[in-house]
């Protein structure tokens, strides 16, 4: 039987119709396939798993969500540089606000200046979101075909960022680890999980490919589709890149003096990591999951996956990503 979202009838003009829609919404999610496996329970959702005040939280904020013409929205998958591209996505938009000697990334965390569409920051609510002034920097781990009605026709701007899976799922299990106490699961639990389509936000494939399609269905010009390996090779292309995208491209005066270069060392993982707001504080994570502000900095490298997991494993995730891939062109 089809998945059915409850209805949208309710409105938000009252306590008691925010506290119905709440009610309603966890009522259908209780009734979702659930599994368990990772450091906490997943629900799936029209083929995607999520943790459930996850999906709650999207399905209440899609109720009164209106994209806007100036939004900004940069999804990935976990562990896809999430981190990174909301720093470089808030100070190549900003650039013009701040002095890069006195820039807010240098005292607070990206994921406060640059908040989650699913994710409620601290002591906000479903609304939250919608309440932010425009234009609007908002991030999602959601797949496209989830995003709220109307975000592909609004004229708002997608940014996608993916990894190669390998090196995400390792980040990803490192992460699951510092998420829950105590938390064990082997490298090899995680590949067979991973393949099956069951990891976070998963399938992994399907995400990409949701997001890649429309890439070049609108030739980049409503979904730019990034690789973290091409970012890690040529950060000064990549900027150049989401400028333009961003509709705030790079004036002469600005190349000549060299800003993409300080908007990329302001935002380097050696620069960042190097700050103190990322080696102390918290970042809220819904339900009353905090983590610490350095867990959301690994290692940023290219291919450390070879050193988590054996070649037989890297193997059957590349074996299953090529598979599922075939024909649309995407190459992870």
């Amino acid at each position: 039987m089809a998945q059915q979202l409850p209805s949208k009838s309710a409105t938000n003009s009252s306590s008691e119709d925010v506290d119905l829609a709440k009610e309603s919404v966890k009522a259908f999610i209780s009734a979702l396939p659930a599994r368990k496996g990772w450091s906490y329970p997943f629900v799936q959702y029209k083929s995607y798993w999520f943790r459930p005040e996850f999906l709650e939280q999207f399905l209440l904020v899609e109720r009164c969500f209106k994209p806007r013409p100036d939004d900004i929205i940069l999804a990935t998958q976990p562990k896809c540089g999430t981190t990174w591209l909301k720093a470089l996505a808030f100070t190549i938009t900003n650039r013009s606000r701040y002095n890069f000697s006195d820039h807010p990334l240098l005292t607070r965390h990206p994921h406060h200046l640059v908040p989650f569409i699913e994710i409620p920051a601290v002591g906000a609510d479903h609304t939250g979101v919608e309440s932010l002034p425009s234009p609007r920097i908002l991030a999602t781990h959601m797949p496209l075909s989830l995003l709220p009605p109307g975000t592909g026709s609004c004229g708002c701007r997608v940014v996608y960022l993916c990894r190669d899976p390998k090196d995400a799922l390792v980040s990803r299990l490192h992460f699951e680890k510092k998420l829950l106490e105590g938390f064990s699961l082997s490298m090899d639990a995680a590949v067979s999980m991973f393949c099956e389509g069951f990891s976070p936000y998963g399938p992994f494939w399907d995400h990409c490919l949701e997001y890649w399609r429309e890439s070049v269905a609108t030739a980049n010009s409503t979904v730019l589709f990034l690789k973290y390996e091409e970012m890690k090779s040529d950060p000064l292309q990549v900027v150049r890149k989401l400028a333009e995208f961003l509709r705030v491209p790079f004036t002469q005066e600005e190349e000549s003096s060299g800003v993409a270069e300080d908007v990329v060392k302001l935002c380097s993982f050696e620069k960042l990591t190097s700050l103190q707001v990322n080696q102390v504080g918290v970042v809220g994570l819904g339900n009353n999951v905090r983590l610490g502000n350095s867990a959301f900095y690994r290692k940023g490298q290219v291919g450390d996956w070879v050193n988590h997991m054996s070649q037989e494993m890297g193997k059957k995730i590349d074996s299953i990503v090529q598979h599922k891939l075939q024909g649309s062109g995407l190459v992870l």
